[in-house]
């Protein structure tokens, strides 16, 4: 298969559910409109200037995308490469318009119904105490995982690397600039224009850096770069969205879209050979990169791009406080996630684009792959256009630089940038990342204090700057713990399963709202379809990690806490979806009248 043909497929598929699956959504599930009619949104009636507070529909995309758009659209496709491309491509366009796009939407709409407040509050309000106690502390637990393997990823692209430390450093006095400038003035296309030009302008003057003194200074090894991105975390939380956070992101954004446009071209120019199979022989298991078969580890190892339970944390975080209209949803919820699939789709490309012995080679240790019978093709001329032996360097976002690399080369303007465009690729990812982070981080600052304020009520008011303080500096030392004193390997494998188990929950609480909402009570299929498979996929993808690994002490990733851990919140998750239940049959069973007093 020629990669046009899988890009130009794959954006038809996306753009055709866009316009009609989101347009039902949006007018006859949600019926946004007449939600537009008949209140305004939190961003308005809360309005502070700080959290809440109405933002332009394409900067509240941008902020959106780039919050969600983390590691997981990059990593997730080029590591489930083993298994071919087409279970990858299959579960990206599946998952991501039946099961991604709706959730975003719903957990969106779901959360701004109820003033914006955190997917936890959202459950206790919809189905109960029980329920919203076992979400909140699911969440925490998840959010936490999420932050220390989101940033193990960063450690590993920034370490060592000046240059690109300089140019997402640089990213973070630009942003506040942008946001001082757009606050003041209101003029969101100098802002945006000054901005982006100044973050291309410190791509370029990154390799200027190496050498000097400045490049001394940044060239972090992986102990200070876990201290200093907790600190850099901890600012992006308390300081007022406006501030750092949403101008950050929203620059990020265009580089992000940028690249990956860029990479789109690049794959219409030089139209990359497919050059590995539709199925591999890996599908049943025995993986060298991944030990299980292509189900479920499909939709556990590709998150975001498909289906995520971290983009319920955003959807109930700062996004619900920021959309100035209820018809944002559409193009900020549903429409942004179909993006991140279009994302997942190139890191696919770049990954298949590759011989399969070349890509093995990168992605195991070189004892698993001498164990392969492979010989690499193309692998010593790349490490030596690049600069870098490239053997062993796994968790594929090495891989995805190499694979855009070779892409990128193969343009005849180009073919003696090889180490640019490998470098600029790794800061490309680091800034990827770095964007989810620092909302995940916000976000955890709300659980932390709708908990906290259970026992010291003050705690609860996101606007007390003293709680704000406690909060964020609690989330950062939460993560930033496991982040110094952890493994890659030991957080991501317990994040597949644990991300997943959120997406699960945050199906569950929209198909209770929209139970409640909808004209036509079937309409509440479109959350239930997508729980279905994917709560039988996560709990079946714990049970063989805690049987085959986690308790396994013959297992290379042998971990009784990483067990325990699996048990607790596969645990909650069932304490959930029973109260979810019994909530729905209730329901159904009320008369309509009275549902709709109870809704209005």
């Amino acid at each position: 298969m020629n990669a046009v043909t899988m890009v130009i497929g794959s954006i038809c598929v996306l753009m055709i559910a866009y316009r009609l699956y989101g347009t039902f959504m949006a007018v006859k599930v949600l019926k946004l409109k007449k939600m537009e009619e008949a209140r305004k949104t939190p961003a308005h009636t809360l309005e502070d200037g700080k959290d809440y507070v109405p933002t332009n529909k394409w900067v509240s995309f941008g902020h959106h995308f780039a919050a969600i758009a983390a590691a997981g659209p990059l990593v997730g496709p080029i590591l489930a490469a083993q298994f071919g491309y087409l279970p990858s491509l299959l579960w990206l366009l599946i998952g991501a318009v039946i099961g991604g796009a709706v959730h975003d939407a719903v957990v969106l709409f779901a959360s701004m119904r109820q003033n914006g407040e955190s997917l936890a509050e959202v459950a206790k309000k919809e189905l109960g105490p029980v329920a919203g106690f076992c979400t909140g502390l699911a969440m925490l637990f998840i959010i936490t995982i999420t932050m220390a393997g989101l940033s193990m990823v960063v450690l590993h692209a920034l370490e060592h690397n000046p240059w690109g430390t300089f140019a997402v450093g640089i990213t973070i006095p630009i942003a506040m600039g942008v946001g001082l400038y757009h606050r003041k003035t209101g003029n969101l296309k100098v802002a945006t224009i000054v901005g982006f030009a100044l973050i291309m302008l410190a791509v370029f003057l990154g390799p200027k850096i190496q050498g000097t003194f400045l490049g001394e200074l940044l060239n972090l090894d992986v102990k200070q770069l876990s201290l200093i991105l907790p600190i850099y975390a901890f600012f992006a939380a308390a300081l007022p969205v406006w501030l750092l956070l949403a101008p950050r992101d929203y620059l990020s954004s265009f580089m992000k879209i940028g690249v990956f446009i860029a990479l789109i071209a690049g794959v219409f120019i030089v139209n990359p050979t497919i050059q590995f199979p539709a199925l591999t022989e890996f599908i049943h298991g025995g993986g060298p990169i991944l030990a299980g078969p292509v189900w479920p580890f499909i939709s556990i190892t590709i998150a975001c791009g498909a289906i995520s339970g971290f983009h319920a944390f955003v959807g109930s975080g700062t996004t619900p406080k920021m959309l100035d209209r209820w018809t944002d949803i559409k193009v900020v919820g549903f429409g942004a996630m179909l993006v991140e699939c279009v994302v997942a789709i190139m890191a696919l490309v770049a990954a298949t684009a590759l011989q399969p012995a070349d890509y093995f080679a990168i992605n195991s240790t070189p004892e698993v792959f001498k164990t392969l019978g492979m010989e690499t093709v193309h692998l010593k001329e790349l490490s030596e256009e690049i600069g870098l032996n490239l053997e062993g360097r796994t968790g594929g976002a090495v891989t995805l630089a190499v694979g855009m690399t070779y892409i990128f080369t193969e343009i005849p303007w180009f073919d003696k940038l090889a180490s640019f465009f490998f470098q600029f690729v790794i800061m490309f990812e680091a800034l990827f990342i770095l964007t989810a982070i620092d909302s995940g981080t916000r976000v955890a600052r709300y659980l932390i204090q709708d908990f906290g304020g259970a026992f010291y009520k003050p705690l609860k008011r996101i606007d007390w700057i003293p709680g704000n303080i406690f909060a964020s500096a609690l989330a950062c030392f939460l993560w930033g713990y496991l982040l110094f004193s952890g493994d890659i390997g030991s957080v991501w494998a317990l994040f597949g399963v644990s991300n997943q188990l959120m997406a699960s929950i945050g199906l569950i609480v929209g198909a209770t709202v929209i139970l409640r909402v909808a004209d036509k009570r079937r309409y509440m299929l479109t959350c239930l379809i997508p729980l279905a498979y994917l709560y039988v996929t996560v709990n079946y993808a714990g049970y063989w990690m805690v049987k085959n690994v986690y308790l396994n002490s013959a297992a290379a990733g042998y971990s009784v806490l990483n067990g325990i851990l699996s048990i607790i919140m596969l645990i909650l998750g069932a304490v959930i979806i029973v109260t979810a239940a019994k909530n729905w049959l209730a329901t159904w069973n009320a008369p309509a009248a009275k549902l709709t007093r109870k809704t209005a």
